[in-house]
């Protein structure tokens, strides 16, 4: 499966996109990193080949970064991941309605930290609450 990357080369700041072949290689697992931030981070290496890089583009101390998109889908209903939170083994938001914060249940299907596809339990155009704070309840006025 090949993929469409978006990368930035940082010593001339030129924009150009790249297109990448399969894989050739995948870490068989994700590793903890710790960033200069102090935020745990789950990473995986891979190894993939540039089939239309020019010859001689890249040298030293170029840095190229990749964004790369593993799913993607048309018309798809999506919430910010700020929005979410679990309630035991199950995804809840609190919509608005009314005014009134009414907590719902909410199913996900992919998640990629800063949206979240929604295959049951909201509509579009539905208003939900970003980072609820704990004074948020069903029924409370907002």
């Amino acid at each position: 499966m090949s993929q469409w990357v978006s990368t930035s080369l940082s010593s001339n700041g030129a924009e150009t996109s790249l297109f990448l072949e399969r894989s050739r290689w995948r870490s068989p697992r994700a590793f903890l990193k710790i960033s200069a931030l102090g935020v745990e981070e789950q990473r995986v290496k891979v190894r993939v080949n540039f089939v239309n890089l020019p010859y001689n583009v890249l040298g030293d101390r170029y840095r190229v970064e990749a964004h790369i998109t593993t799913w993607s889908r048309d018309d798809v209903l999506r919430v910010p991941a700020a929005a979410l939170f679990r309630r035991d083994k199950d995804w809840m938001t609190f919509t608005v309605e009314d005014n009134r914060a009414k907590l719902t249940r909410v199913a996900i299907d992919h998640n990629n930290g800063e949206f979240a596809e929604v295959t049951d339990g909201l509509v579009e155009g539905q208003r939900v609450i970003l980072y609820p704070a704990d004074t948020i309840a069903d029924g409370v006025s907002c």
